[in-house]
């Protein structure tokens, strides 16, 4: 199974990029989307369908333009959990996640923590969600969240390691990506090229991208169970729809 994630930076605007062509050429099962910023009556459904995604599912912000996640799909998966019935996360569109046989794809928006109350609500929000994914491994162990996750772990993870002050870079939110993973999820990425600095965000200012002033802030993370069926992870930094790239991540589905 071969799933992107890429957070598009508004879905429509990525489509005027090129995005459906550079969708048909990568060619995934299925792909996470994140920060759509659209509702799923402003889309022309057709343009997905015809690309051999028939299956397409949106969960979006309540706010219009903001937010919003998806996941695009060549095959029907058995169930699409739209949310996570926390009040706090779910109004803004952050999580929908489709079971598939042998595994189970989530698409993940964490918050940016940009001032203080949205670093509050962002904190919050991680600790929710993980208090979450515990309780849902017992009931589906093998899952593959994909997603901007809004953090770098490790200093390898960002093109300035002394920007420990700013939101994304923060070690209580460096901490708290690290114990995610301790509490049992591989980033495949990482476990794949474990000294590879390549990043997935370029900020627009000062021609960060064309420098390669970046950040990696999307991960695939694959539940421990599903280690061995870990074939490739790849950052796809040539897609240039977004601020952000997609990565890439295949997994064996035995």
């Amino acid at each position: 199974m071969k799933i992107i994630s890429y957070n598009v930076n508004g879905i429509r605007a990525a489509i005027n990029k090129g995005f459906i062509d550079w969708l048909k050429a990568a060619n995934p099962d299925v792909i996470c989307l994140q920060e759509i910023k659209a509702m799923e009556e402003q889309l022309d459904l057709s343009l997905f369908e015809d690309a051999g995604y028939k299956y397409n599912y949106w969960y979006s912000a309540q706010k219009k333009g903001y937010s919003g996640v998806a996941i695009l799909s060549k095959t029907e998966p058995n169930h699409i959990e739209y949310g996570t019935g926390i009040e706090s996360m779910d109004f803004e569109g952050r999580n929908i996640r489709a079971d598939f046989n042998g595994v189970s794809v989530m698409s993940l928006y964490l918050p940016s923590g940009t001032n203080d109350a949205r670093l509050n609500h962002k904190l919050e929000y991680m600790d929710l969600f993980q208090e979450y994914i515990n309780n849902l491994k017992k009931e589906i162990p093998n899952l593959v969240i994909c997603g901007d996750y809004n953090i770098c772990h490790e200093e390898i993870d960002i093109h300035n390691p002394k920007m420990k002050g700013v939101s994304g870079f923060l070690p209580v939110e460096r901490e708290w990506i690290g114990s995610f993973i301790e509490s049992g999820f591989i980033d495949s990425f990482r476990f794949i090229h474990p000294d590879l600095q390549q990043y997935s965000w370029w900020s627009y200012r000062a021609n960060s991208r064309a420098n390669n002033k970046g950040w990696r802030l999307d991960y695939a993370m694959v539940s421990q169970p599903l280690q061995e069926n870990i074939k490739r992870a790849v950052i796809l930094s040539d897609a240039v729809h977004s601020d952000h790239c997609p990565i890439l991540v295949e997994i064996e589905n035995k």
